[in-house]
């Protein structure tokens, strides 16, 4: 078991139904614009290390988000895992993906995998 997988910056995605009352409640509660369009139904919202995303119409349920090479604040960090390390790391612990990326490519990519109670985990790598 590898213990030392760095999978960047945490973050849950949450499937909104009115992208503006959430972002509403969600300042309410102490978070600001980090990134995204609301035009676009979609926003990024951040207080302090907790950051969450506001998705209207997206996706069904609610993602646990992981993002390799980035920190918190979205900024890119020296020491990370890239996502297909993560990927054949996984598939050797015997997790079946949901989705996979090419392993014979650089760059931004994702993989996404279900956990024993259905909740879905995104690993998005944007470098």
């Amino acid at each position: 078991m590898n213990t030392n997988t760095k999978l960047g910056a945490f973050s849950i995605s949450l499937a909104v139904k009115d992208i503006k009352k959430s972002k509403t409640f969600y300042e309410n509660l102490g978070f600001s614009d980090l990134g995204g369009d609301i035009n676009q139904k979609w926003l990024i919202m951040k207080n302090r290390n907790a950051i969450i995303g506001l998705f209207e119409g997206m996706f069904e349920n609610n993602i646990i988000t992981f993002n390799p090479g980035w920190d918190e604040n979205a900024q890119n960090i020296e020491e990370f895992d890239d996502v297909r390390v993560i990927q054949e790391h996984l598939k050797k612990c015997g997790i079946t993906l949901t989705a996979e990326t090419d392993t014979n490519t650089t760059g931004p990519a994702h993989i996404s995998l279900t956990d024993p109670d259905g909740n879905n985990i995104l690993i998005d790598q944007h470098r």
